[in-house]
């Protein structure tokens, strides 16, 4: 089973976590499954960026990122070219390494 990294993010993994992740899960299902609470407003349906998570690692393993997600990857905050909505980027066989930024465009969380 391939291995997500997170790295330390204040608030939802302070010391940072390792998890295992399924083949085709996505990053955001795999988080979650683990207790970590990546923010995800519209339910994981690719309709907001309250899940973007910068890949550190592995990012070349990822499926590719269809239009609408990267029309809403636009809106990020602290956007760079490893950016991924992690509701719609699925996990292969290669390890991974990524970052939670630190703020979303989201005013409130929605403490799913």
């Amino acid at each position: 089973m391939p291995k997500i990294v997170f790295l330390p993010h204040e608030q939802i993994c302070p010391e940072g976590e390792v998890i295992e992740a399924e083949n085709g899960q996505s990053i955001c299902e795999a988080a979650l499954e683990h207790g970590l609470h990546i923010e995800h407003a519209c339910e994981m349906s690719c309709a907001c960026t309250t899940c973007h998570v910068i890949v550190r690692e592995g990012f070349e393993s990822l499926n590719e990122a269809d239009e609408l997600e990267e029309d809403l990857l636009d809106k990020a905050w602290g956007l760079e070219p490893e950016s991924r909505l992690s509701c719609q980027a699925l996990v292969t066989d290669e390890d991974l390494v990524v970052e939670i930024p630190k703020y979303t465009i989201n005013m409130v969380s929605e403490n799913h």
